[in-house]
């Protein structure tokens, strides 16, 4: 979902627009809290290829499709915006 997310946005995005991703991510391969870990556990306990998305991986794809990601900043309950 992540990648068809990333280059759908590079494919629609005009010249300087963005795309800003909200929710949870993990940071150098690990959730950040005990809380997105047990929902990541449990994603990938219903799907293996499901789960909490690492920043370098989207970091990763962005620039893969010509964007960037420029921006991560903390919000409530333990989640980013990524810009």
């Amino acid at each position: 979902v992540t990648q068809g997310i990333v280059a759908g946005a590079a494919r629609a995005l005009s010249p300087g627009g963005l795309l800003l991703l909200y929710g949870p991510f993990k940071v150098d391969g690990m959730c950040t809290t005990e809380s997105n870990a047990n929902f990541d556990r449990a994603l990938r306990e219903r799907d293996p290829s499901w789960g909490i998305r690492d920043v370098g991986d989207i970091r990763a794809e962005a620039e893969r499709c010509g964007l960037s990601l420029s921006e991560r900043r903390h919000m409530p309950a333990n989640n980013f915006l990524l810009r």
